[in-house]
């Protein structure tokens, strides 16, 4: 199958991926000290994290390659499915952006700080980044899996969203000292669901058997 230079362009939603598993995997290299067990991916980017530079380096793939590759995917999807999947990848691409641009200019000023204006809003932007990605996936689950526009994609959905749970609940459940191992779950969780959407646009989006019943209504 002859593929676009937009689907094509899918294939950052990986790359964006890796680039961020690079980073928290081997940031904490230049970070004496740190226990990724109990402490947070953030504090590995903070502004006086000594890991700043190298997550950095390892990382300068991540957003960019994520945006394209969600962004591109609001425009694939037109015409495939139904409005609750459309407007929850919407909805993705916009926790997208309030990332990239809110972390950017909200970093942690310093490892593992909460204080301060800076500080506040760093957290105010996870807020939203956390609703607006449950928001998402919980419209593509309904979309894809109950109104059965295309299932597979709302099992991802389902699976991206139980480890965003699983993450929330063991970082307010789990003593301290095991923070960092919940916390990775919900951090990963809205990154791997943007590679399956890029790899689904790679392969291209199937439209949905409801609007495949009204295009066949509509030339009989």
């Amino acid at each position: 199958m002859k593929r676009t230079f937009e689907q094509t362009l899918g294939l950052l939603g990986i790359v964006s991926l890796l680039s961020y598993t690079a980073a928290v995997v081997f940031s904490p290299l230049a970070f004496p000290g740190y226990d990724w067990i109990s402490r947070a991916v953030s504090d590995l980017s903070a502004e006086t994290a000594p890991s700043r530079v190298l997550w950095n380096q390892l990382s300068a793939l991540y957003m960019p390659c994520g945006i394209v590759c969600c962004t591109l995917c609001c425009g694939q999807i037109k015409g495939h499915y139904d409005r609750p999947v459309r407007l929850g990848v919407y909805l993705f691409a916009a926790m997208n952006w309030l990332s990239a641009v809110g972390y950017s200019m909200f970093p942690l000023t310093g490892a593992g700080q909460t204080e301060g204006l800076q500080n506040v809003m760093h957290m105010a932007v996870t807020v939203g980044v956390v609703l607006l990605s449950v928001a998402s996936l919980a419209l593509i689950i309904a979309g894809g899996i109950f109104r059965r526009a295309c299932p597979p994609l709302g099992i991802w959905a389902a699976v991206c969203l139980l480890f965003m749970l699983l993450g929330a609940v063991g970082t307010g459940t789990l003593p301290g000292e095991y923070f960092g191992i919940p916390e990775r779950f919900s951090v990963f969780a809205a990154t791997g669901f943007n590679a399956v959407l890029g790899v689904y646009m790679f392969r291209g989006f199937p439209q949905s058997i409801s609007i495949q019943q009204k295009k066949s209504r509509v030339s009989g």
